[in-house]
């Protein structure tokens, strides 16, 4: 292609290293003389993953025209026999990924212009997220586990930094700390997973690892007496702890929602393409292992399905624009994680993908709606914003469109394979994820039409002071919601062949026979058109088409039914608004506890063993000892004299009884 000849001057791996490189450039420039440049700092950092896009798209290019790389760029340090190296593994899996976060966080950069501009911190946020990107790309990139583990953690660390961007609110800090916290409860079985892999393969390498792992299939190992397990079935768990943590899965979610007290581009570039997907990536990228345990797969296809109906429902009851579409995102990682449980990892890219670009729109194109309501950001208070906002009620209606499911958007097309693909399994858990993964589809329109009726149509509900200000955003920030709206159409269709069947990922996966229901599906595939009709005749459209009618009579026609509705609902509702209990059990069970805990063994430990007995009990007993000792001592020779002749008579009966 001739938009990327010019490249070929260059050695292929200059243009794998610029890719990282860009964006941690800008980063450091943004960082360190941020306050020199002031409001033009974003210049560097958009350059700077401005370049990174451009070079995914190069090496998507060579890809698809079969030029791989695998190998290391520098080694770090060598410790016994485990060699810490910097390399790529760039396959199709890769400049795939590559592509969407760069393209994303691109959309970011551009949208964070317009919308931070008045910051105090604007430098200091750019430098934030391109560090984000470059630590993304990172772990995506990666060909050893050491390096994917170092990804993984500057991705959280940063995300602490962004979640708390404005850290003078306490809810800021708070929900930074809670995100890291959570996220480090994952990590820590991610970390044990990587160290049995060491253990058991004698490697963290993948291509090694990944060879290995074949001769492991019968090895057992008791982590309770008396109870053996299956060595793969044990790493792929604590491996999935790691995702679970990282993608916000049951029971590991709590932190994501919370996320939403960061500025709205990062909202959109943590939830679309880039942190939330890591576990995602990582289980694909780690096929090798899954294939191997069935138990594993039925795990994530359980937690996925799960995850999916439960966080859907609990968006129902939100009010908080931003809060309803972090509450979709975990839904949309329950289907993502479902597929991988089905061994669907083409599938699960696939909707990563088509997710990445309708949700970074939503995101966005509700930060839109939120700037222009002078940072409101509750739907009971908005409503009537079509007009004001032509552009951002077009965008954010594709991404509704697209988040439901509603052909021919981008998300009907890989939501449904996604459900196709878990029926078609043949695990045994297969049938209830498949009903809660359909029940999800009915819950997703209803809760995201709900939004969109309150938010742009009906009477608004805002004070008539702003009403009379209301207007459409700046350039800067609805041309990345255009720039996103596009993919969010075409992408289902345009690439629903070469990715969610898995052509263009057949080298980067690996899928055992038993399990193959992508290959199933791509058997019997007869286009586009067949796919559409037959969608079209399936439970998940007409689901959809139900959940948006209800919303539009509900909060279009009858504003008074879901008052009524709430009084007759009254204790699912309140489940629903305590979310299942987890915040709760978490605050009294685990927080309160490790506090009393900490409590007990600050009195018993602290102030009176070691204070109360080694420190102050040793200086109070040699005081007495001494106030003992010093009352011997009176002064008068007669005493003195008397104990030299006691002494010496004792001396003398020991040598003359006892050693004669």
């Amino acid at each position: 292609m001739w938009f990327f000849d010019w490249l070929r001057v260059f050695p292929p791996l200059a243009v794998y290293l610029a890719i990282p490189l860009a964006p941690l450039a800008g980063s450091l420039v943004a960082g360190f003389w941020g306050w020199k440049l002031r409001e033009q700092a974003h210049w560097v950092p958009i350059i700077g993953v401005a370049v990174a896009f451009y070079m995914s798209l190069a090496v998507l290019w060579q890809v698809g025209h079969g030029i791989t790389f695998y190998g290391n760029v520098y080694t770090w340090a060598v410790l016994g026999h485990l060699p810490v190296s910097v390399g790529f593994d760039i396959d199709s899996l890769t400049a795939l990924m590559l592509v969407i976060v760069t393209f994303v966080s691109l959309c970011v950069h551009l949208y964070t212009v317009g919308y931070m501009r008045d910051d105090p911190g604007y430098a200091r946020f750019f430098s934030y997220i391109a560090l984000f990107t470059f630590s993304m790309v990172m772990l995506v990139m990666s060909n050893n586990f050491l390096q994917l583990f170092f990804g993984w953690e500057a991705v959280g660390l940063v995300s602490y930094l962004l979640i708390g961007f404005w850290f003078q609110r306490e809810s800021a800090n708070i929900a930074a700390l809670k995100a890291f916290i959570v996220n480090r409860v994952g990590d820590l079985g991610f970390l044990i997973g990587i160290a049995a892999i060491y253990h058991y393969c004698g490697s963290l390498d993948y291509r090694t690892v990944f060879t290995v792992v074949p001769h492991l299939a019968g090895r057992m190992v008791e982590i309770l007496p008396g109870h053996p397990w299956s060595v793969l079935t044990w790493i792929a768990l604590l491996l999935f702890v790691g995702a679970m943590g990282k993608s916000a899965q049951v029971p590991l979610h709590v932190w994501l929602p919370e996320s939403m007290e960061g500025p709205t581009p990062i909202s959109a570039l943590i939830h679309a393409a880039t942190m939330v997907t890591a576990g995602i990536f990582m289980v694909v990228r780690m096929s090798p292992i899954y294939e191997q345990s069935a138990a594993a797969l039925a795990v994530v296809l359980i937690i996925g399905a799960a995850t999916a109906l439960s966080m859907g429902l609990i968006g129902l009851v939100q009010n908080d624009i931003k809060r309803i579409i972090a509450y979709s995102t975990l839904s949309q990682l329950g289907y993502m994680t479902a597929a991988l449980g089905a061994s669907a990892f083409s599938a699960a890219i696939f909707h990563l993908m088509t997710h990445a670009f309708f949700k970074a729109l939503l995101f966005l194109a509700a930060g839109s709606v939120i700037h222009a309501m002078a940072n409101e950001q509750d739907i009971r208070k908005m409503g009537g914003l079509r007009k004001a906002m032509p552009i951002t009620y077009f965008t954010f209606l594709i991404g509704s469109l697209a988040l439901s499911g509603m052909p021919p958007f981008a998300g009907f097309f890989s939501k449904d394979l996604i459900i196709e693909a878990v029926g078609r399994s043949t695990l045994p858990e297969a049938g209830w994820a498949e009903f809660m993964l359909v029940a999800g589809v009915f819950v997703t329109a209803l809760y995201t039409f709900r939004m969109f009726f309150l938010v742009f149509h009906g009477a608004p509900r805002m004070d008539a002071h702003l009403h009379a200000h209301l207007h459409e955003s700046p350039w800067t920030i609805t041309v990345p919601l255009v720039a996103l709206g596009i993919p969010a159409v075409y992408a289902g269709w345009a690439y629903i062949g070469p990715v969610g069947l898995g052509h263009f990922l057949d080298t980067s996966l690996v899928i055992a026979p038993q399990w193959n229901t992508i290959g199933e599906i791509g058997a019997r595939w007869q286009g586009i058109g067949e796919f559409l009709l037959q969608g079209l005749l399936a439970w998940p459209f007409w689901l959809t088409l139900s959940g948006i009618a209800v919303a539009a009579w509900f909060y279009g026609r009858r504003p008074g039914l879901p008052v009524a509705l709430t009084r007759v609902l009254r204790p699912f509702i309140w489940v629903l608004e305590n979310k299942y209990g987890f915040d709760a059990f978490n605050r009294i069970v685990l927080v309160r506890g490790v506090l009393q805990f900490g409590r007990w063994f600050w009195h018993v430990g602290d102030e009176r063993l070691i204070d109360g007995v080694l420190v102050n009990g040793t200086a109070r007993e040699i005081g007495k000892a001494a106030l003992s000792w010093r009352r011997i001592q009176t002064g008068y020779i007669y005493h003195y004299a008397f104990a030299m002749i006691i002494g010496l008579i004792l001396l003398m009966t020991y040598f003359v009884v006892w050693r004669g």
